[in-house]
């Protein structure tokens, strides 16, 4: 497959739509909900060598 102006226009197009969505979700004021922040707690508790390898 032979990479064009216009392949790689398209897919410059394509990753700038991407980073502008990124950007947009990472500027939003996030509040974890109250599970959440327990989830968390309890997993910060939780030592390394517990965890299990994937």
């Amino acid at each position: 497959m032979a990479t064009t102006v216009e392949t790689i226009h398209n897919d410059l197009v394509e990753l700038k739509k991407d980073v502008e969505y990124i950007k947009a979700v990472l500027s939003e004021d996030f509040e974890l909900s109250e599970h959440a922040k327990n989830a968390l707690r309890e997993a910060r508790k939780t030592v390394e060598s517990e965890y299990v390898d994937l």
